[in-house]
């Protein structure tokens, strides 16, 4: 029941956050979400209370835990996404019908909510971008792995000046940051920030305790704020509702990220030099490559880690390179992040 309400709570701010803030404010009553997003972890009051003399630059996330425990468990075992998925069920991390985490909107609402009390905007699920883990094969995540990296499904937001970033997806990390090390359904949010760089916000995403530490800690800010005026409250979103800023968020094709690609192919003289060719023409410039050994008779695998580029230059390749006769299925892209303040 608390995990039906909890989602229904945080599906309900995400969609129609900015209308239910207008009305509070209207009526002079306080709205107090800290359970919606990560559970107990108080990212919430982080970002509107203790780093409010900060401006944030970029939040990246774990904050689902029935993903980050399959993922967990693929990684592990070398287990196919539908042999853990199954376990999740039976263990009671994941619902009879999945989907809602798996697919990226739990994450994208908690995602949209915390962006907009970073960077002082009105809430904008309704651009976030989703993609989630469903259609991961462990041979990625183990190839991930062979190459220095783990893959954890994240939510992503940053401020740059073309827009904001507001996406969710599975990315590589490399292994050696905290975030790659949170396993099970363990939830952990890290700030970049000005003044103080970046911070990580770990612990329990979801359960009875630390849920109800959340709700207990904004039933006690209730308490001691319920006689005082409103313009003495932290704002709903930490800013002023008149100094919000609806600024654009940033469509995918306008993204810069790294990219590890993994092509089939047959396994003939060449193949390898007319992707790379296929890359140089569109100035992606290639950070680590891997030809696997035949998986047959006559195909390979070649896997291509690259430097940063705009998404729709990576997207052009694809296409590219997909066409290529030599080529022997869709290609398998998926996004890379090293955290590294840019």
């Amino acid at each position: 029941m608390v995990s039906i309400l909890l989602l229904l709570i945080k599906k309900l701010l995400a969609e129609y956050g900015n209308e239910i803030f207008q009305l509070a404010a209207k009526h002079n009553v306080m709205v107090m979400f800290e359970a919606a997003v990560a559970g107990g972890i108080p990212i919430i009051k982080a970002l509107r209370e203790g780093l409010a003399a900060n401006h944030i630059e970029s939040i990246a996330g774990i904050i689902n835990g029935t993903s980050n425990f399959i993922l967990s468990e693929m990684r592990a075992k070398g287990s196919t996404f539908k042999e853990v998925l199954e376990q999740a069920q039976a263990l009671g991390y994941a619902e009879a019908d999945p989907t809602f985490d798996i697919e990226g909107q739990d994450a994208g609402h908690k995602l949209s909510i915390i962006s907009a009390l970073a960077f002082g905007t009105p809430i904008n699920f309704q651009h976030c971008y989703l993609e989630g883990i469903s259609q991961l094969k462990s041979i990625d995540i183990a190839y991930a792995e062979e190459l220095g990296y783990r893959i954890k499904l994240l939510g992503i937001t940053r401020k740059t000046p073309r827009g904001i970033e507001l996406r969710v997806h599975p990315t590589l990390l490399p292994e050696s940051r905290l975030l790659a090390k949170v396993e099970g359904v363990m939830n952990a949010v890290s700030v970049q920030a000005d003044m103080i760089g970046q911070t990580m916000y770990y612990g329990a995403g979801a359960g009875a305790d630390p849920t109800a530490s959340a709700v207990g800690a904004d039933i006690m800010d209730v308490t001691r704020l319920q006689n005082a005026e409103a313009s003495y409250r932290v704002p709903y979103l930490a800013f002023q509702s008149d100094s919000l800023e609806d600024i654009s968020i940033l469509p995918m094709d306008e993204i810069i990220s790294s990219y590890y690609l993994r092509v089939s192919v047959q396994d003939e003289p060449g193949v390898l030099g007319e992707i790379a060719n296929i890359l140089a023409a569109e100035n992606i410039s290639i950070e680590a490559l891997i030809q696997k050994g035949v998986i047959d008779q006559t195909s390979a695998e070649i896997v291509i880690l690259t430097h940063s580029t705009q998404e729709r230059f990576i997207k052009q390749s694809i296409r590219r390179i997909q066409a290529l006769a030599r080529v022997m299925s869709p290609v398998t892209m998926i996004r890379m992040e090293s955290l590294h303040k840019r």
